[in-house]
C-alpha cells in the first residue's frame, strides 16, 4: 500500500481571504513527486474542538499528516493545545524549547513569547540544521508554522523521510476538446483500471485545448496504457506527447 497523507490548513485569515494559502499548493507537488498519495485537505479555524477532531480523525486515516499554522504567541494560536487534546496529552513546556525562546529574545522575553516554547508531552522534537528551532512531531503528526517561507525550509530538510515508490507520468496534449475523446477515455480505463488518467482543458490557450495525465507507480503498466490510449485518439489532433 501507498504512504498517504493528509493536510490540513489552520487560520481564520485563510478562511476570511485576509491571507492566501500558499502551503498546501507547495506540499501537494511536494508530495506528489515524493511518491506520497495525498488524499485530503481541508482548512479550518481557530478553534480547539475542531482542530483536535480533525487531527485525530486524519491521524488514523493516514500514514503521515501535516498541520499548517496556528504555533505563534497569539491568542488565536491554539494548534499546540488543540494536537494534545487530539491525543490526549498534556501541554508541557520543555526547557529546550524555552532556552530558545529565551534566547531569541532575550530580557524582552514575555509569556506570550513562552507560548512559542510548548509541546504536547510525549512529542518528539526533530532538528533541521541549519535552522536552530526544531520541528514538532506528534505521532504521525508533523505541526509545521503558517508562514510559508518557514514551512518550505522545515519541509525541505525532511522530505527524504517521505519518499515512497514514485508515481510515473506520462502526457498527451491535444488540440481535440474534451466531448470528442471522452469515449476513448472511458475504454481506456475499462482496460487499464488502475490507471490515474486526467483530462484538462485548456480553454485559452493556443497550442491545445486538453493535456491528458496518464499516472501509475508501475512504469510498465503506464507505458502500456499510454500506447493504449495513444493509438486510438484522433492521431492529427496530438499537438505533443511527454
Amino acid at each position: 500500500m501507498p504512504n498517504t497523507a493528509g493536510i490540513i490548513i489552520i487560520g481564520n485569515e485563510i478562511l476570511s481571504g485576509k491571507v492566501q494559502d500558499a502551503n498546501s499548493p507547495y506540499l501537494c507537488r511536494e508530495l506528489r513527486f515524493l511518491g506520497v498519495e495525498l488524499c485530503r485537505i481541508i482548512t479550518i479555524p481557530d478553534e480547539l474542538e475542531i482542530i483536535a477532531q480533525h487531527v485525530r480523525e486524519y491521524s488514523n486515516a493516514y500514514t503521515w499528516v501535516f498541520t499548517s499554522g496556528g504555533i505563534g504567541p497569539t491568542h488565536d494560536d491554539v494548534t499546540i493545545d488543540s494536537v494534545a487534546a487530539a491525543f490526549g496529552h498534556k501541554v508541557i513546556l520543555p526547557p529546550r524549547l524555552e532556552a530558545l525562546v529565551r534566547s531569541f529574545y532575550g530580557d524582552d522575553t514575555n509569556e506570550a513569547h513562552l507560548r512559542m516554547a510548548r509541546m504536547p508531552e510525549g512529542g518528539a522534537l526533530i532538528d533541521t540544521p541549519p535552522l536552530q528551532t526544531p520541528l514538532l512531531l506528534v505521532e504521525n503528526v508533523f505541526v509545521f508554522p503558517g508562514v510559508p517561507e518557514l514551512l518550505k525550509n522545515r519541509f525541505s530538510l525532511l522530505k527524504e523521510r517521505f519518499q515512497s515508490d514514485p508515481i510515473h507520468l506520462r502526457q498527451i496534449y491535444l488540440s481535440a476538446n474534451e466531448g470528442q475523446i471522452a469515449d476513448v477515455l472511458n475504454k481506456t480505463l475499462d482496460t487499464f483500471p488502475e490507471l490515474m488518467l486526467g483530462s484538462y482543458p485548456a480553454l485559452w490557450n493556443k497550442d491545445y485545448k486538453v493535456r491528458l495525465t496518464l499516472e501509475s507507480r508501475s512504469e510498465s503498466y503506464l507505458d502500456a496504457a499510454f500506447s493504449h490510449l495513444q493509438a486510438r485518439l484522433p492521431q492529427e489532433e496530438i499537438v505533443r506527447v511527454e
